[in-house]
């Protein structure tokens, strides 16, 4: 049975009995808790709900106007109708809520240290992609996962979303496509602030020093929280570590690839200069493989709908025997050649089993069938201790490929790249750019201390 008719079968069998492995081996609920209660975590968290009767026992954050309110609505949501407990510390919230899974959605630059943390615990692991800001941060949560013997889904669920694992299955699978040696994946949205908020201090409901953790203080502004912390480098990597590490993950997956050889990046701020934010508006990355290139393009201006307003994030497929767009709302096959007729498949929606996405705040209602056949393979790896589709090697790779990207921008140059050795070949300064300075009194993770 291949993944894609399991992940669905596995789906609709727990919801049809509306019971878990869980509950029929120990009659207990997994326990839950959730690491991050903004945005993103809370849609993880009800995905899983809605697939699962889990116990969520804790939430976690450092905003406290949102950790209450994430609390009201998971107890309006579970089973139970409990409200969980409430934490402003991590590692508070881990050493007494006793987790079978723990989620976690902070910033990118907390992801590291929650997730260590988290499998030291004895928890298995929903991480939010990118899992990190640098790369040796990626290779120590690896190792932790690995030491202590916990199985981690990483948030890249391009991997369980339906109608793409059915093109793959479809044309890549099948050889449909012939030889396969280019990829152009892009990003074309508007989602780079533009603004320019003044500095201030920040909210009482907020603990800022806690919030920026290991990252380089910055002065408070509205960019800052909530969710708009992508504008700034010191909190993640940009529009290539938000979305191309989406389409860049989806390809490897798609194309059984591992780690490419050759990574280089060109762009930069060309047309806004007055924002706050320090992330690229322009960016071109290619990663390298024999044979094959996979090419990023995103731009923050302009038309958002060209070249192809039905694909204005995605992937293209360009192989001998035709083309293959693929997108978070739909897939085109666009044959070479006479002989065969084009092909399109919409998203899958699921409001007929659950009615709740049509109202649920800021919800993306076309992500919800992905990130629920996530869940639900995260807990198929957790019931047989197995590696999910998603596993934190695979996150590893694909964030360190698109960290890669931004330092080669940085550096000005192209890195070839050891995977063996996870370095860059005879580069010491870019070696050197592994690993981000924390700030005091927050120590980096180390691989080999973990």
């Amino acid at each position: 049975m291949d993944r894609r008719h399991f992940i669905g079968a596995a789906a609709a069998g727990a919801l049809a009995a509306g019971t878990s492995s869980a509950l029929q081996t120990t009659g207990k609920a997994r326990r839950v808790g959730l690491i991050g209660t903004g945005w993103y975590g809370k849609i993880d968290l009800l995905r899983l709900i809605q697939v699962e009767p889990v116990d969520v026992v804790s939430l976690c954050d450092v905003d406290s106007n949102m950790l209450e309110s994430a609390a009201t609505l998971v107890a309006s949501r579970q089973k139970s109708g409990k409200k969980p407990q409430l934490f402003h510390d991590y590692k508070d919230m881990l050493k007494q809520s006793g987790l079978d899974i723990c989620l976690i959605a902070t910033p990118d630059h907390w992801h590291a240290l929650a997730m260590i943390e988290a499998a030291k615990a004895g928890a298995d692991i929903y991480v939010q992609k990118p899992i990190s800001v640098d790369v040796t941060e990626g290779q120590a949560m690896v190792a932790a996962a690995r030491k202590y013997k916990r199985v981690v889904q990483v948030g890249t669920q391009r991997r369980s979303t339906p109608h793409i694992a059915e093109a793959k299955e479809k044309f890549i699978d099948t050889g449909r496509l012939g030889k396969i040696s280019y990829v152009d994946i892009h990003c074309y949205y508007h989602m780079r602030a533009t603004d320019n908020p003044p500095d201030g201090p920040p909210p009482a409901n907020l603990d800022y020093e806690m919030w920026t953790g290991p990252a380089p203080m910055r002065p408070f502004n509205a960019l800052t929280h909530p969710r708009r912390w992508r504008a700034f480098m010191e909190y993640g990597n940009g529009i290539v570590g938000d979305m191309a590490i989406h389409m860049f993950d989806m390809t490897r997956w798609m194309l059984k690839l591992g780690w490419p050889t050759k990574i280089s990046s060109d762009g930069g701020i060309y047309m806004d200069r007055k924002s706050k934010a320090n992330i690229t508006d322009t960016q071109v990355c290619t990663w390298e493989y024999p044979d094959l290139s996979i090419v990023w393009n995103h731009r923050t201006w302009g038309d958002a709908g060209e070249p192809d307003p039905k694909h204005s994030w995605g992937a293209t497929f360009y192989g001998e025997k035709g083309r293959l767009k693929v997108g978070v709302y739909s897939w085109d096959f666009l044959p070479n050649g006479k002989g065969e007729q084009p092909e399109h498949r919409d998203v899958t929606y699921e409001f007929d089993k659950f009615p709740e996405d049509k109202t649920e705040k800021d919800l993306e209602t076309h992500v919800s069938p992905a990130v629920r056949h996530h869940m639900m393979d995260l807990l198929s790896a957790v019931d047989k201790r197995s590696k999910p589709v998603a596993d934190i090697e695979e996150g590893h790779i694909s964030t360190a490929s698109c960290i890669l990207a931004n330092l080669a921008l940085k550096a000005g140059r192209s890195f070839t790249w050891d995977a063996q050795k996870q370095m860059v070949v005879g580069d010491a300064e870019a070696n050197k750019m592994l690993t981000r300075a924390y700030r005091k009194p927050w120590v980096h993770p180390d691989a080999k201390a973990v």
